[in-house]
């Protein structure tokens, strides 16, 4: 059966976007490049100087342009940090929401589950080195509460990094800032820091030993973990 909702009938900068948006995909202008100016767009296209605007704006949400204030836009390189970037305000908006904060931690303990399981499967001696540094300054954060967060973070991003996969580094980082709140409310149950600290320790241990069952199983337990606290925190407020 045919669905008999109404054909959008698309905005006018939407138009513009799709064109700039295809010369840049296909290397008509590259990286680095500067786009003609308002006026030469407007003629070009046919249109007002609002909807360049609005076209160029939703380019550089899009990350495929800067604009500075007094010069030409100019073509810039996509990167995975532009693109989780742009969900930083929905996903803010979904934390906000009724049952918001648990349907991140379940994506953060899935996500990192697998970096985990990952890493141990292929961590190379510098990667387990790297780790192990981290670890080590997480150890020496204990009773440091914010330094011993940003050190938390660290040993985390190090997981995320042995990945080689950009955008997976980029989501890490992205959620650790979304789950900022969690960190620092959770790090205030007694016992918390040493607790990450020893979880750490054997997410490392097993990574070390290339054993992905067990990495796995530690992380989750760990995030778990973080969650209870998180959750008997609020409960005291």
């Amino acid at each position: 059966m045919l669905q008999s909702e109404p054909i959008r009938r698309r905005r006018l900068y939407e138009d513009i976007v799709v064109r700039l948006e295809t010369a840049i995909v296909q290397g008509q202008v590259a990286p680095g490049d500067q786009l003609p100016s308002e006026r030469e767009l407007m003629e070009t296209y046919g249109v007002g100087r609002t909807s360049v605007r609005e076209a160029l704006f939703a380019l550089q949400r899009m990350g495929l342009v800067s604009i500075s204030s007094g010069e030409r836009t100019r073509v810039t390189q996509p990167t995975p940090e532009a693109l989780v970037n742009d969900l930083s305000g929905a996903a803010r908006h979904l934390l906000a929401k009724p049952g918001g904060v648990k349907h991140f931690q379940q994506a953060r303990l899935f996500f990192e589950v697998s970096l985990a399981r990952h890493a141990a499967e292929h961590a190379t001696p510098e990667d387990v080195a790297e780790l192990a540094v981290a670890l080590e300054a997480n150890r020496q954060a204990i009773g440091q509460s914010e330094v011993f967060e940003r050190t938390d973070v660290a040993f985390h991003y190090v997981i995320a990094r042995i990945s080689r996969n950009p955008i997976f580094t980029a989501l890490h980082a992205a959620i650790a800032e979304w789950l900022m709140e969690q960190r620092t409310t959770s790090i205030l149950a007694a016992g918390a820091d040493r607790a990450a600290y020893r979880a750490h320790a054997k997410i490392h241990a097993a990574i070390l030993r290339r054993e992905p069952d067990a990495a796995a199983a530690a992380m989750r337990s760990h995030l778990e973990q973080v969650n209870r606290y998180y959750w008997a925190v609020k409960g005291s407020e």
